[in-house]
């Protein structure tokens, strides 16, 4: 199923609730923020006009990447965000309730809120299911190290393929195929011989979402218990075997979050790290004070223009947005408007 089918699916949805739903012409400034649809939903003879946003899936991994793009296409357009995607399960529904966002899905499931009408309708299934959808080259595994890479050295656009296959921890022959779809998606200016990153808020974002979706997952090694999770501040940490990520790192960056899991990014848990704080992995159902050890997916080269203890802060500000919580989202949006902004602006 297209973007088109399913937004057509939903506003046929919509009127089924008794809404009126008027598709309108997406105006210049609105489409080249990377508004998929405008729409005026009414109740009787109020109503209120949406920028939406469609997504083919939202899980809780992707959720926090999802709404960061709501969030900036609503500044962008000075109008409130709509999600629209083929189906929001009741777990997600909740958490988009709860961050106050609104959606709507085929199934008829949706939350909005207008001049007289509150709508609320969740656990509806779709006649359908979806058919996989494949992603390009760019949001494999390979094409996301790939992107990382060029996310935190923006430089290697321009470097032969060796170099930024170093940097990104792949093979060689991974380059020239994912290159060529960083390109046709416009991530990538090709003029010539010369490569330039097209270093936008909506890259970092779609980044960031496709991470939590496809390479998050394959990064965790194992889940501790820290009897002393809060002293963690004064742990050792040698910046050459290991580094934090998620929430410490944001707090070491912004001093804001208060961690409750504590990352870290290496290859295998240091021993002298293990001893020292009577680490003890956690069960199949995990535990408060747990330290998530998460494997490095980046080459050796990779320049890193953060802290020496903390992974880059294109890293921690996609984990923050993984966890789907809203104060790391919250936090995610200081650690862009600190550390991000000036090289990913919004368009």
């Amino acid at each position: 199923m297209t973007e088109t089918a399913f937004l057509d699916q939903t506003v046929e949805a919509l009127r089924a609730l008794g809404l009126t739903v008027l598709v309108q012409k997406i105006p210049r400034a609105a489409r080249a923020a990377g508004a998929d649809a405008w729409l005026r939903v009414k109740k009787d003879r109020q109503g209120v006009e949406y920028v939406v946003e469609c997504k083919r899936a939202v899980t809780p991994a992707t959720l926090g990447a999802t709404m960061a793009q709501l969030n900036q296409l609503a500044t962008a357009t000075g109008r409130p965000p709509l999600l629209v995607t083929a189906h929001v399960t009741p777990p997600v529904a909740e958490r988009l309730r709860a961050l106050d966002q609104q959606f709507a899905d085929t199934a008829g499931n949706a939350y909005l809120t207008g001049p007289g009408f509150l709508i609320y309708v969740a656990g509806r299934k779709p006649e359908e299911k979806a058919a996989v959808h494949r992603p390009g080259r760019a949001f494999t595994t390979a094409g996301l190290k790939v992107l990382f890479a060029l996310i935190c050295d923006a430089d290697l656009a321009a470097a032969p393929h060796r170099a930024i296959a170093a940097a990104a921890g792949v093979a060689l022959g991974a380059i020239p195929p994912v290159l060529a779809d960083m390109q046709q998606q416009g991530y990538l200016l090709v003029a010539g011989k010369k490569r330039r990153l097209n270093a936008t808020r909506r890259l970092l974002d779609d980044w960031a979402l496709a991470y939590a979706r496809t390479l998050r997952p394959k990064t965790l090694l194992g889940t501790y218990v820290a009897p002393n999770f809060d002293t963690w501040h004064d742990w050792k940490l040698d910046p050459q075997q290991a580094r934090w990520g998620g929430e410490p790192a944001a707090q070491l960056l912004v001093k804001y979050l208060k961690p409750g899991v504590l990352t870290i990014y290496a290859d295998k848990l240091p021993a002298r790290l293990m001893v020292e704080q009577r680490l003890t992995l956690a069960g199949l159902l995990g535990a408060e004070h747990a330290v998530e050890v998460r494997k490095p997916f980046w080459g050796v080269t990779l320049r890193n223009d953060g802290r020496p203890d903390t992974v880059p802060p294109a890293l921690i500000y996609a984990d923050l947005l993984a966890t789907g919580d809203g104060r790391c989202i919250e936090t995610a949006r200081m650690i862009y408007d600190g550390h991000l902004a000036r090289l990913f602006p919004a368009a």
